[in-house]
């Protein structure tokens, strides 16, 4: 029908659109520190209670709705190939806000300057190769949900897709975390913002990133993932790589929450 083609193109465009310039500023923050788009002319106290209550609206957002339960309270009221899309558009609407509205602030901790500033552009560098190296991994990866929404337009069902431990995948269970945490920590300005930004997200990462999606797995994929567990590090390759079993499909970690 014109109108459920209408819709499913409209949604298409909104998470494309939406979640490749979140990415892309997200980035730039990462980078180069607060983009300062809005300054709202806090006191440092204030600023960093905003900033805070920005991280955390971002991690509640992008925690609740991957959950299982909450994706059954939408499946109720969202056609289910709309379920990704859906997720992919209010996570880069909130990452947008974050970004938009985080507040620098003026007390600094260290900055390195002139050529000081190379190392720490060169391992961004280095962590966003990386981060593109863990998405190519995935063979059909899709980060803004636009695969189950054009099943729909051409009414096929998508194929589960396997799972393989290859690339980076084969050192750490979570390489693209662990990339987000070396590019959270390259940037050379260490200001009090910073330093609260970079506080909360590694400590989200390492706990509900990576601890509640280990459990998660587990619950999913059973034996297979406990033996990938016992084969291949968390976050830290400290071992060699290895050859693991493949399993029924891919982790979540590689979507943008």
């Amino acid at each position: 029908m014109p109108e459920r083609r209408l819709a499913a193109y409209t949604m298409m465009v909104l998470a494309g659109v939406l979640g490749w310039g979140s990415l892309l500023l997200f980035m730039g923050f990462l980078c180069v520190g607060s983009l300062n788009v809005v300054d709202l002319a806090m006191n440092t106290r204030n600023a960093l209670f905003l900033d805070a209550g920005l991280c955390l609206l971002f991690f509640v957002q992008h925690s609740v709705m991957v959950r299982k339960s909450y994706r059954r309270w939408q499946a109720r009221r969202v056609p289910a190939e709309y379920g990704d899309a859906v997720y992919a558009i209010c996570s880069s609407l909130v990452l947008l806000a974050l970004v938009v509205f985080w507040q620098r602030s003026e007390q600094t901790i260290v900055v390195f300057g002139g050529a000081c500033r190379v190392p720490f552009h060169a391992l961004f560098l280095l962590s966003v190769a990386g981060f593109a190296w863990g998405i190519r991994s995935f063979r059909h990866f899709d980060p803004f949900g636009m695969t189950p929404v054009r099943h729909r337009l051409r009414g096929t069902q998508p194929r589960p897709q396997p799972f393989v431990a290859v690339g980076p995948y084969r050192w750490v269970r979570h390489p693209l975390y662990l990339f987000m945490l070396l590019m959270i920590w390259s940037c050379p300005a260490l200001t009090m913002d910073r330093l609260l930004f970079n506080l909360l997200w590694t400590g989200w990462i390492c706990v509900v990133g990576t601890i509640l999606e280990e459990r998660d797995l587990v619950s999913a994929f059973g034996d297979t993932y406990r033996q990938y567990q016992r084969e291949v590090p968390m976050l830290i390759p400290y071992r060699r790589p290895q050859r693991v079993a493949s399993l029924d499909r891919p982790s979540k970690e590689a979507e943008p929450r």
